[in-house]
């Protein structure tokens, strides 16, 4: 058991495999594309809240208006991801993934849900729980 004495690099050493292995089938998808895991992010965030705005989108990833830009004209240049206006501020872009995004998403997150089930089965309810509060309480110390 880890204890504020432990050396968590063990853990951290199996976080970051864990964390290789999550993403590799999808980094290989997306890289027949020509596309990159910040593709795959933006096509994740957008598929779980459509018509979500932009400026929602960068408070989801955390990141810059700047940073996101030029990936996000992609997608939608590829067609991958559709904008419109919103209804009541013609200045909001509201974005949803087109048919073929909606293709591409899903596929990467079969890919992924596919080995969290292999790995849930091996474990069981108790290790997921743990590991849901684990990564619940990572991203609560960071915000």
């Amino acid at each position: 058991m880890l204890t504020e004495h432990s050396d968590f690099r063990p853990a951290m050493e199996s976080f970051f495999h864990a964390y290789m292995a999550f993403t590799a089938k999808p980094d290989e998808i997306l890289a027949k594309r020509g596309l990159a895991r910040v593709h795959h992010r933006i096509l994740f965030f957008i598929a779980r809240r459509p018509g979500l705005s932009v400026k929602e989108l960068l408070a989801s990833l955390g990141v810059t208006k700047q940073a996101i830009n030029m990936p996000l004209r992609q997608l939608i240049e590829m067609d991958l991801v559709a904008t419109c206006a919103d209804h009541q501020d013609k200045r909001i872009k509201r974005l949803k993934l087109s048919l073929e995004g909606q293709h591409l998403e899903s596929s990467l997150h079969k890919e992924q849900v596919r080995l969290l089930e292999r790995a849930i089965a091996a474990t069981g309810k108790e290790a997921v729980n743990g590991w849901l509060k684990m990564n619940q309480e990572m991203a609560r110390v960071e915000s």
